[in-house]
């Protein structure tokens, strides 16, 4: 006897349906894909013009596709590259972060690679740090 089955849904087997790269995203969903508290990016919001995200009944923000974009680049500069929040505001007036940078996020100049030079310059330099910090007892 055949037996009738409801449909699979996502509230009864747990699986969430993936949203298209065109869809609209909550800040929970956007500060998880970022790995940063929500409030990080309400204050970002305040700090970085450019970050508009719709807001809708009640304050809800959705951020757009190159919202998402533009937070991934700015958390890479604040986080990775060791900007401060002044130093992205101005990069983001001189037009060198962008909302279309997906691949690559940093700017321009950041990109280049040190030549052998300057990586033996710069190994001198950290073991005269070192040095100076065994002398003083650390």
């Amino acid at each position: 006897m055949a037996q009738m089955m409801e449909p699979a849904s996502s509230s009864n087997t747990g699986r969430r349906i993936a949203k298209s790269a065109a869809a609209f995203r909550t800040i929970s969903e956007v500060a998880n894909e970022l790995e940063i508290p929500q409030h990080v990016l309400r204050f970002w919001e305040s700090k970085f013009s450019q970050v508009k995200p719709l807001k809708r009944g009640g304050g809800r923000r959705y951020y757009r596709p190159e919202d998402v974009v533009l937070l991934r680049n700015i958390r890479t500069l604040l986080y990775n590259e060791g900007y401060t929040i002044k130093g992205v505001q101005k990069l983001l007036r001189e037009g060198q972060v962008t909302k279309s940078e997906a691949d690559d996020e940093r700017p321009q100049e950041k990109r280049a690679s040190l030549s052998a030079a300057q990586r033996r310059e710069i190994g001198a330099i950290i073991d005269e740090l070192a040095e100076i910090k065994r002398m003083l007892g650390g």
